[in-house]
């Protein structure tokens, strides 16, 4: 096994094509096919599952994918710390809507003004899809609702938020989930961990909610507010920064599940140089925001 066998192997894993594999690292198809059935021979595996002239990760080659991105990553930082130069390479982060939409916009344009050699990239989902993907090595970090326990990661707390129901204007006052037992409410997919909190709040008080509406974003969730169809849970300063939040009604939960803190969580075994100079600005007094 050797650098060049990794970078096809991310190369046809990427494109899911010997031949565009083949453009994307200058070589002949021929070469990218004997290559990568060198090295599945050597693993003693089937990295790819070989299905109507397309290739596609098996079990096995989506773990190995995982290490040969890291390995790579680590070789480009080893060349970079000999060679003294200033970070550089991609460095993917993922992060909760909201914290993309209020918390981190100055923190990202600071960050490619001062390190303008790290093309930097972001996707935003649920708590549990980023967690999934720093695991798996497609992101190197992600902004999450922490903190999580898992023996590969680590993570610092840089946001608290203040979670608020958010209910039509004319709605009667919410003190406990008894109050809204069988009422409609407007959240992201289960694995989101803001829904599993508003969850996890009607049962403290031995209620439930009636049908749970999944949707795509807050702005989604806050008109359906608005029109009187239900309820949602959301952070404070998401929902003031969002145009009609004047128009609903807002109510504080109990004390011990008022706030949450968002961390940004990354593997143990997986931190590169890119990562360290995001960590670093990130922990600036002006950067934070806690």
């Amino acid at each position: 096994m050797d650098l060049t066998q990794l970078e096809m192997f991310n190369a046809v894993a990427e494109t899911g094509s010997i031949s565009a594999a083949a453009q994307q690292v200058h070589r002949v198809p021929s070469n990218l096919t004997t290559r990568i059935k060198q090295l599945e021979a050597d693993l003693g595996v089937a990295l790819f599952i070989r299905e109507n002239q397309r290739l596609k990760l098996s079990p096995s080659g989506h773990s190995f994918l995982a290490y040969s991105k890291r390995i790579l990553a680590l070789v480009d930082e080893a060349r970079m710390v000999v060679s003294g130069d200033e970070p550089q390479g991609p460095l993917a982060l993922g992060s909760l809507e909201s914290t993309a939409a209020v918390r981190i916009p100055g923190v990202l344009a600071n960050f490619n003004q001062r390190y303008p050699k790290i093309h930097l990239s972001l996707t935003t989902g649920p708590s549990g899809d980023q967690i999934d993907g720093v695991l798996e090595g497609r992101l190197a970090a992600a902004f999450v609702d922490g903190p999580v326990l898992h023996p590969s990661l680590e993570g610092v707390a840089v946001y608290r938020e203040e979670m608020t129901i958010v209910a039509p204007a004319d709605h009667a006052p919410i003190l406990s989930g008894a109050d809204v037992n069988g009422e409609s409410i407007y959240a992201f997919r289960a694995n989101c961990s803001y829904r599993r909190h508003f969850e996890s709040w009607f049962h403290d008080s031995q209620a439930m909610p009636g049908k749970i509406h999944e949707m795509e974003s807050y702005h989604g969730m806050l008109a359906c507010v608005i029109a009187g169809a239900g309820l949602a849970l959301m952070p404070r300063s998401m929902l003031e920064s969002m145009p009609g939040s004047h128009q609903v009604s807002t109510w504080p939960l109990p004390e011990d599940k008022r706030y949450l803190d968002t961390w940004l969580l990354w593997r143990r075994d997986a931190k590169t140089r890119q990562l360290d100079a995001f960590i670093s600005l990130l922990e600036t007094p002006d950067s934070t925001g806690c």
